[in-house]
């Protein structure tokens, strides 16, 4: 690095050095994005409960709200709805006020990140455009089902600002409050299970 340069990478527990502004998909390790997704606190850490909500069980709740509104999807779509928020293990959750105060550059970053990712995974850099809609909607029915159980949204105020989901999608889905190792190693479970499913292993 330069004299006088800006840092622009973080050394990560697995020993890789990721490049924030240059991220390849070799600097990216799943123990990495499991362990900070974990630690990374949904609603700026405004929720109830006697521990923070995080990123990672965000996107395992994500993952299967997708999977029950795309029960036909193949694994590698589901494991990209695993990962939509996999780029926040090193750049953090930024609730969308913030992110419109931002401006591009945080979804610029975002963006690079959400690439390389994808690129170490076996998944296309750019997801087609119904798979990344379908995730997107399974993040937003996430976000109408925190808000009204731990985020503190009167059912009105949900209803306003997020897709009210059909009463099926939801059946038997709880918002899990627990240490984040534990929500670490089923994020890791998950993950492993959808590269078995999509290696065609048993």
């Amino acid at each position: 690095m330069a004299k006088g340069a800006k840092r622009a990478w973080q050394r990560m527990l697995s020993g890789r050095r990721l490049d924030l502004l240059d991220p390849t998909p070799v600097d990216i390790e799943i123990g990495d994005i499991a362990h900070g997704l974990a630690f990374v606190a949904r609603w700026n850490g405004q929720t109830h409960g006697d521990w923070g909500y995080s990123v990672a069980e965000h996107s395992l709740l994500v993952e299967e709200i997708h999977a029950r509104a795309n029960p036909d999807c193949e694994p590698r779509w589901r494991l990209a709805a695993l990962l939509h928020d996999a780029p926040e293990y090193v750049i953090g959750d930024m609730i969308s006020p913030v992110k419109a105060a931002l401006g591009s550059e945080y979804g610029e970053m975002d963006a690079r990140l959400a690439a390389a990712i994808h690129r170490r995974f076996g998944l296309p850099a750019q997801l087609p455009a119904a798979v990344k809609r379908a995730i997107k909607r399974a993040d937003r029915i996430s976000a109408w089902l925190e808000a009204v159980q731990i985020a503190g949204f009167s059912r009105a105020e949900a209803d306003r600002l997020f897709p009210v989901p059909q009463p099926e999608i939801l059946q038997g889905l709880e918002i899990r409050l627990r240490p984040p190792l534990e929500t670490r190693n089923a994020y890791l479970l998950r993950f492993s299970q959808l590269i078995a499913e999509i290696d065609g292993r048993p």
